[in-house]
């Protein structure tokens, strides 16, 4: 491709040192033609070159859809492209979201959490899995104490209430224990209403399975997501350390994996924020969690039908 000063350099060796076009083409290296075309030029244009298609095209709308929603990392973004059937590398994603990723807006306070204050807690999807002789979607509910991030996953085919209650208390039975407070998003299965500047309406039912455990509910802010980072974070994890690459032939042998994989991997490696193994801050942090209570059920009644015994 011709630029500008082999361009200037064609010019001078025929206008100034009246060289022919085979001298001028002998001497840079170049075709005939190509000379012959540059010679009559009366200035340099560009050669303008169409971008080349890409298996990222597609995409690029929603890749700024959620990076205007929320700060996903590069590697969260190619995650999710993967689930919606992109079948790229990640190379041109990390280019494209560091290209246009919208300006970073003035840090928001790191929080800061005591020992059994605060818990997390967050849905996220996974494609779809085989049950019996048909397919559903694959959800997992997580939970991680804010203060260690001992972490707590457990999936299920359902998002509904009954589900959601159940994974609470199944995670309370894995931690041994119940935190002050819960943070949770603005779905409907905790909160019915959160105007702006105005309190949340909690759903009674969750009211009432979180008075019966004794944990306070405390909902985001609206559009403020990023007030409960860890488990953000924590379903991000899951999904690029345990589920990328997983072969999911049957429902019934995630759970399992899925506990042995928090065992072995995920509450025992060195966390990226802490620089200390959550199973080791747990220590800690599990004689300040209240015991659970499981001697009555509450209205619209849970199944604890997970762990049955702490981890730790």
């Amino acid at each position: 491709m011709i630029d500008y000063e082999l361009y200037c350099r064609i010019k001078d060796y025929h206008d100034h040192r009246h060289l022919t076009v085979a001298q001028i083409a002998r001497e840079l290296h170049l075709d005939t033609r190509t000379v012959t075309r540059w010679v009559v030029a009366e200035k340099f244009r560009p050669r303008k070159v169409s971008p080349r298609p890409s298996k990222l095209d597609p995409y690029r709308k929603q890749i700024a859809h959620w990076l205007e929603s929320h700060p996903y990392t590069a590697t969260q973004i190619f995650l999710r492209l993967r689930e919606a059937g992109y079948s790229g590398g990640i190379t041109i994603v990390k280019d494209y979201v560091h290209r246009i990723r919208p300006p970073r807006t003035p840090a928001f306070l790191t929080l800061s959490f005591a020992p059994g204050e605060c818990a997390q807690v967050d849905w996220g999807q996974f494609g779809s899995i085989p049950v019996g002789n048909t397919r559903r979607r694959l959800s997992f509910f997580v939970m991680v104490l804010c203060y260690s991030r001992m972490l707590y996953v457990e999936f299920t085919v359902s998002e509904t209430m009954e589900h959601f209650l159940a994974c609470h208390a199944n995670a309370f039975v894995f931690f041994g224990g119940v935190p002050e407070r819960v943070m949770v998003d603005n779905l409907r299965s905790a909160v019915l209403r959160h105007a702006i500047g105005q309190a949340p309406v909690l759903n009674p039912r969750y009211k009432d399975f979180a008075d019966h455990f004794g944990f306070m509910v405390c909902p985001c802010g609206v559009g403020q997501a990023h007030e409960k980072g860890r488990v953000e974070n924590a379903v991000g994890y899951v999904k690029k350390n345990f589920l990328a690459g997983l072969e999911l032939s049957d429902f019934a042998l995630v759970n399992p994996a899925a506990r042995q994989w928090l065992e072995t991997v995920a509450n025992v490696r060195i966390h990226g924020s802490t620089h200390r193994p959550p199973a080791e801050l747990f220590q800690i942090e599990k004689p300040r969690l209240k015991p659970c209570l499981f001697n009555r059920t509450t209205s619209g009644s849970f199944s604890p039908s997970g762990p049955t015994a702490s981890s730790a």
